[in-house]
């Protein structure tokens, strides 16, 4: 007999593939990242295009390569893609520069059901009161270990947050290279979204905050050079060799193969972490809040990973007719009824998080819904600051700057320069660079 759900997504494919029928079948080039999520919409993307009779032409990229590929066409109004796999820093930058396609008619879909959306993430995903990009995840940081690793060593699974100076020492406990384990594995590969993601939340814990209330660069301040002073330190005594390689990606697979103890990174990760699947520590991996320092103010950042369509595309309708597909209630339960459970993409919709299905294979979804709620944009440094966000800072200049400063740490924790050289390096190209815009004289 066949299932609610079954009845259902026959029902939505029929729908499909009778508007289909009277229009013609299109082509449509996605601009993706290729991170786990991405991977399982790719896989089953084939039931889209055979119930509407149009293609997809995938084009997989490492995240900073998306990043630099996406930028150019947008600005440049190229056209190269008709979707593209962007986040909670572009959107609303993008949107208000023109160069994003609207989708508030998302909201006249009853069976779309936009307002099933947290709000959270439809606001970081808006500008000007319009929505230009629709989420597939989204997501805070907080701390992965291994419960195995902790109980051998007699550390304590913390229960309340804890210190940078505290979980520097629980991975020191921890290192052991000689089997195998490291401390701890965080982002060093440089990049605004890739490094500078872990170390911009981890200066924010030290009191950091990247611009004054005159928007005068901070990067040479005391906050600053403790922070990176420590990551460094960390990641020489605790963490694996090559580190500078290692992004979300590499970081995650470490984890999953029982290399890590430790690990600070995106709650989106645990669904794959704690997956018989596809990890080989799922039955030992257990999460705690990102660590504090001077204060507990952005120690976790927000992001979302959510799909738009630039205004540059001739193939909008399509495009849209994707984005509602692959954001839809139903494709979440798709990925639930094929992928298991645990395997949901997480942070997006309220019916999701609430569905009994998701919180047996999963009990650490109210966790993961927890923990980006707990996170404040508007005030996320312990001095105040001018901008919002948490891990970026939503201006345009913001992306060079990121992935400037993110060289220089990255060359820091080679060893190629000091840290201060870094820091020093880092301000006077923020400074130019704010000046050039006019926000400092």
């Amino acid at each position: 007999m066949p299932t609610k759900h079954t009845l259902l997504s026959t029902a939505v494919g029929v729908g499909i593939a009778a508007l289909a029928s009277t229009a013609v079948a299109e082509e449509i080039t996605i601009a993706t990242v290729n991170n786990a999520d991405m991977i399982v919409m790719q896989k089953l993307a084939p039931q889209w295009e055979e119930a509407t009779g149009n293609t997809i032409n995938w084009v997989v990229l490492e995240e900073n390569v998306l990043r630099q590929r996406t930028t150019q066409d947008i600005a440049t109004g190229g056209g190269s893609f008709d979707i593209m796999f962007i986040g909670a820093y572009e959107t609303p930058i993008w949107g208000a520069n023109g160069w994003l396609t609207s989708l508030n008619d998302f909201g006249d879909d009853p069976d779309y059901d936009l307002e099933d959306i947290f709000q959270l993430v439809r606001n970081g995903l808006s500008a000007d009161g319009n929505l230009y990009a629709v989420p597939l995840y989204s997501e805070t940081s907080f701390t992965f270990y291994r419960t195995d690793l902790f109980e051998k060593a007699g550390i304590a699974a913390p229960t309340e947050q804890i210190t940078y100076t505290e979980f520097a020492e629980m991975a020191a406990k921890l290192h052991d290279p000689d089997n195998g384990v490291f401390g701890t594995c965080q982002r060093g590969k440089a990049g605004w979204g890739e490094n500078m993601a872990f170390v911009g939340t981890m200066a924010n814990a030290f009191g950091a905050r990247w611009f004054d209330m005159d928007w005068n660069p901070q990067l040479d301040s005391p906050e600053w050079n403790a922070a990176i002073t420590y990551y460094v330190d960390l990641m020489n005594n605790s963490g694996p060799p090559g580190a500078t390689a290692n992004g979300h990606n590499e970081n995650r697979a470490l984890f999953k193969d029982g290399k890590c103890a430790t690990w600070v990174d995106a709650t989106s990760a645990a669904n794959d972490v704690r997956n018989p699947a596809t990890s080989n520590v799922a039955d030992v991996t257990d999460f705690f809040q990102a660590p504090k320092q001077e204060t507990d103010k952005g120690t976790g950042w927000f992001w979302s990973w959510a799909l738009a369509i630039p205004a540059s595309s001739q193939k909008a309708d399509t495009a849209k007719d994707f984005l509602k597909w692959a954001t839809s209630k139903e494709y979440f339960q798709m990925v639930g009824d094929t992928e298991g459970w645990v395997a949901v993409p997480s942070g997006t919709r309220a019916s999701i998080h609430e569905d009994p299905r998701l919180l047996e294979a999963a009990p650490f979804a109210e966790t993961i819904k927890n923990a980006i709620f707990s996170v404040d944009p508007a005030d996320p440094t312990r001095d105040p600051v001018p901008y919002t966000g948490v891990q970026f800072v939503a201006i345009p200049e913001f992306q060079g700057i990121g992935n400037y400063v993110g060289q220089q740490v990255a060359a820091a924790l080679a060893g190629q320069v000091t840290v201060e050289q870094a820091l020093a390096n880092g301000q006077q190209f923020a400074v130019r660079e704010m000046t050039k815009a006019g926000y400092i004289k």
